[in-house]
């Protein structure tokens, strides 16, 4: 039997390339510098879009490559190592999977590695929040673990200005509450609030007259008690997203990218996705945002320092905030002791611990497409390409030959996702300018895996907050750019609509 990556090199290897006409290689985007030039024709070839739907595209099924879970789709299908792990990577593989999963307590405490937690805090591990590394929930009789409401206002005046350069971004968190609503505390301090959540009805109608219920939500912070949030914060909704292919999207070449930006829609197509940017280091150098809602990270590290700082008031080098996200109005939050131990170095979460948290995150398995050949299947992915909803939804990518892992390394990619940031309409937006991002533009998120949700950890709720209960429900929550896509979808029969989510599932 052939190898996933053997499969991969009988792909692009073939005479087939060579017989690709001029028109083709004049669109193509500029050459990647990690490739010669035999390979850029080749995996542009093997990019490109599906013409063809009466049967599977070759090895389709394998979304992530050589790191696909073949045969495997139970309850714990996000939670397996990529199958091509050399013994090395899988040691780290399991080492960081014991510190997503492990519980952090409060300071001081006689087990000195993992004592730290909070003080203010949304959960005390990783794993609470990434429920077997699959996406959140909405809030729930009182539980809003997996949610969290982020906190930005604009900036404004020269203070401001220069607090931003500093920064290097282009808001501010609210001045008494960070950039996030905490809503547990260690002992001994009050937690920041609680988060309720209403929903009211929006009818939608479709073209056949189906009826369809959306959820509106509405947020607020039910009894602050640190004082009023600042009138001009704005809350942004989130639910944790799922962990899988997240090494395979860092090793995304850049240019392949970029290539797919059109921020001034000079095709006239309707689509004007825009690269995030986002700094990095201590020089703010701006780089390519691929990771939250936002694209406001750009790497799984900076990703994963960001969650663990904030979400759980764990200090790392990346993050150096030991008290996490109390301000300077939250006195009593900063004269807690923290978890910084001269024998570890100067954080909770010293190198050795980010780099096997970093190493986990980026080595879970994809799993691997369902019913790639069912009649309803590939009839619904011609749908899906006809609404155009594959402008954004980018299905392949080939990842870099000189990407930092070697498992991640010149693999066929089947994400469904460009990474750009795209205006979702007044329906979506939160108001909230996070790094580059707009109140009305969200990246596009991968869709692999996204049929297994509820398998995964029994939580299928779409989109940024939650709201959307069913894929269908997803889609006609779209707007802006994508209103045209949407609309399309409305007018469609039913059967084809229905062909068009049984092909969602099937990722």
């Amino acid at each position: 039997m052939k190898t996933a990556r053997n499969i991969f090199k009988s792909i692009i290897g073939g005479a087939f390339v060579f017989g690709l006409t001029a028109s083709v290689f004049a669109e193509a985007p500029p050459p990647r510098a990690d490739l010669n030039i035999t390979d850029n024709a080749r995996i542009r070839a093997v990019t490109l879009p599906a013409t063809d739907f009466s049967k599977p595209e070759a090895y389709e099924a394998m979304q992530g490559g050589a790191t696909t879970l073949a045969g495997h789709h139970g309850r714990d299908v996000y939670t397996k190592p990529a199958p091509n792990l050399s013994p090395e990577a899988l040691l780290n593989f399991n080492l960081g999977k014991a510190l997503f999963e492990k519980f952090w307590v409060s300071s001081p405490s006689s087990t000195q590695a993992s004592d730290g937690l909070g003080p203010l805090y949304n959960a005390r591990s990783c794993h609470s929040c990434h429920l077997r590394n699959g996406r959140g929930e909405p809030p729930r009789d009182g539980d809003a673990t997996s949610f969290v409401l982020r906190l930005a206002r604009p900036a404004e005046g020269e203070e401001s200005q220069k607090q931003i350069e500093k920064m290097g971004w282009v808001n501010l968190p609210d001045p008494v509450y960070g950039k996030q609503l905490q809503d547990f505390a260690v002992p001994g301090l009050q937690a920041e609030g609680k988060v309720q959540v209403s929903y009211g009805d929006v009818e939608v109608t479709m073209g056949d007259g189906t009826a369809v219920t959306l959820r509106k939500p509405s947020y607020r912070i039910a009894e602050p008690n640190y004082g009023p949030i600042d009138a001009k914060t704005t809350l942004s909704p989130r639910i944790a997203q799922p962990m899988i292919g997240l090494g395979l999207i860092e090793a995304i070449a850049p240019d392949d990218i970029l290539a797919g930006a059109d921020p001034d829609d000079k095709n006239g197509d309707g689509i004007s996705g825009r690269a995030a940017t986002t700094p990095e280091g201590n020089g703010h150098a701006q780089v390519l945002g691929l990771f939250g809602w936002k694209a406001q990270h750009a790497t799984v590290r900076a990703q994963s320092a960001a969650a663990l700082n904030t979400d759980i008031g764990i200090s790392s080098p990346d993050e150096p905030a030991s008290h996490g996200d109390c301000t300077s109005a939250e006195a009593k939050c900063l004269s807690m002791a923290d978890g910084v131990q001269s024998r570890l170095g100067d954080s909770e979460a010293p190198d050795p611990v980010m780099e096997l948290l970093t190493d986990y995150s980026s080595t879970l398995a994809v799993p691997a497409r369902r019913d790639v050949g069912n009649p309803e299947v590939l009839e619904g992915k011609q749908q899906f390409y006809a609404a155009g909803c594959i402008a954004c939804h980018r299905s392949k990518f080939v990842t870099r030959r000189d990407a930092a892992r070697k498992e991640s390394a010149f693999q066929l990619i089947w994400p469904y996702s460009d990474f750009l940031l795209h205006d979702m309409g007044e329906g979506l937006a939160d108001g909230q300018q996070v790094g580059t991002a707009d109140g009305r533009e969200w990246r596009t998120p991968p869709l692999w895996g996204i049929g297994l949700s509820g398998v995964a950890n029994g939580r299928r709720f779409f989109l940024h907050d939650g709201r959307a209960r069913t894929l269908e429900e997803a889609i006609l929550w779209h707007g802006g750019e994508a209103e045209l896509s949407k609309d399309r979808y409305m007018k469609m029969k039913k059967k084809d609509r229905d062909a068009l989510v049984r092909f969602l599932e099937s990722l």
